[in-house]
């Protein structure tokens, strides 16, 4: 069976959570439930930093404008996550380069890392806090949901994660105008803070 179905998957998941998948993938395979796992994601230590990190980014993600800092932060982590995942996923089946996996996997990962940055740049235009909890906590039970129905039903969780990714820059497109606010906002508290250093007294 082709890993290209799991690989695309991986890599809209690791977008969005890349924590959550290496954890997820590696416990998949460290219990025996999945023999498409590669060893190295199943180690202790990869599943011991990768539950700690998942941790952290469950709490970041969902407080308002953390969530953009922490995504401004895993602009370049996610899609190399999404790539060496697939990479590795390819390198255990052997039914597709892993060059070409790497490539999947990062692009898929780099594109559904914008639609969740861009769409939490909208959400924080919102002062309430309860938008981000329940958009982060939304995000992290997809994540292990499709990541699970992939194990077991690669082909239709591809589909659906296909599906997630198209619906997502569609409202993306839908969002700038909001995205756009953010982005002012921001630069405006910047050159607040950047006055105030200067307009205080030394000493």
């Amino acid at each position: 069976m082709s890993v290209l179905p799991l690989v695309f998957t991986s890599g809209w998941a690791s977008g969005v959570n890349a924590y959550a998948v290496v954890l997820l993938l590696g416990l998949f395979g460290a219990t025996g439930l999945s023999d498409e796992v590669p060893e190295s994601l199943q180690r202790p230590e990869v599943l011991v930093v990768a539950g700690l990190l998942f941790v952290c980014e469950a709490v970041a993600d969902k407080v308002p404008y953390v969530d953009s800092v922490w995504d401004s932060v895993h602009t370049v982590i996610r899609p190399v996550s999404g790539a060496v995942v697939a990479a590795l996923l390819a390198g255990q089946s052997g039914s597709l380069s892993e060059l070409a996996a790497g490539a999947i996997g990062g692009s898929s990962a780099l594109a559904s890392h914008v639609v969740k940055a861009g769409t939490r740049m909208a959400v924080n235009t919102s002062p309430e806090p309860f938008s981000n909890v329940v958009l982060s906590t939304a995000e992290d039970l997809g994540v292990a949901g499709i990541i699970t129905f992939a194990m077991f039903h690669p082909e239709a969780a591809a589909i659906i994660a296909g599906v997630l990714l198209l619906s997502g820059l569609l409202v993306l497109f839908f969002l700038l105008s909001r995205i756009r606010r953010f982005l002012r906002r921001r630069a405006r508290r910047r050159e607040e803070r950047q006055l105030a250093r200067r307009t205080v007294p030394p000493g």
